[in-house]
């Protein structure tokens, strides 16, 4: 693992950036938007130029995952949202950011190695880099992943893809 204040530094570089280059964040709002194919545009930076997941940027640097979702990859990430991550009450959640070994095992059961695209996805279980598996639900009416639903599919990062669900997923 990384160190805890090179992973901040560059979450923190990352926002800024975001903020002060237009560029970045339309990068990132146009993945959202339009499901690119092609980007420059790393997994962390996409997320982050979106400006839906400012708490999931918070909790990969303080579980030090920073540079490794900024590594080559290929990475498939399930994203909670803000709002997923304001479902967990205030307190659960605090105390979740503050234990980096709780939260670097919720984290990385978000992640599949690999890249997973929507047109590849089939119910069944898929194992995460945490080790346990994921429940994947394929349907008519969209996709599960264990009891989150996937909002939106397909948004691409120069190292994997981002699908963005509704709920933050907890290892068993």
């Amino acid at each position: 693992m990384f160190k805890f204040r090179k992973a901040l530094a560059s979450t923190l570089t990352a926002i800024v950036v975001a903020a002060g280059a237009p560029a970045v964040l339309a990068q990132g709002m146009q993945n959202i938007a339009s499901h690119s194919t092609a980007t420059s545009v790393d997994i962390v930076d996409t997320a982050v130029g979106a400006g839906q997941f400012n708490t999931l940027a918070k909790a990969l640097a303080a579980a030090g995952l920073v540079d490794t979702l900024k590594g080559p990859g290929p990475f498939t990430v399930f994203a909670p949202t803000d709002a997923a991550f304001a479902k967990i009450p205030a307190d659960k959640l605090n105390a979740l950011l503050a234990d980096k070994a709780a939260l670097t095992k919720v984290l990385t059961y978000h992640v599949v190695p690999g890249k997973v695209v929507a047109s590849d996805v089939r119910t069944g279980q898929v194992k995460t880099v945490e080790g346990r598996s994921l429940n994947v639900t394929a349907s008519s009416g969209g996709v599960k992943v264990n009891n989150a639903n996937v909002i939106k599919t397909d948004v691409m990062a120069s190292n994997g893809v981002i699908h963005v669900i509704d709920s933050v997923v907890l290892p068993n």
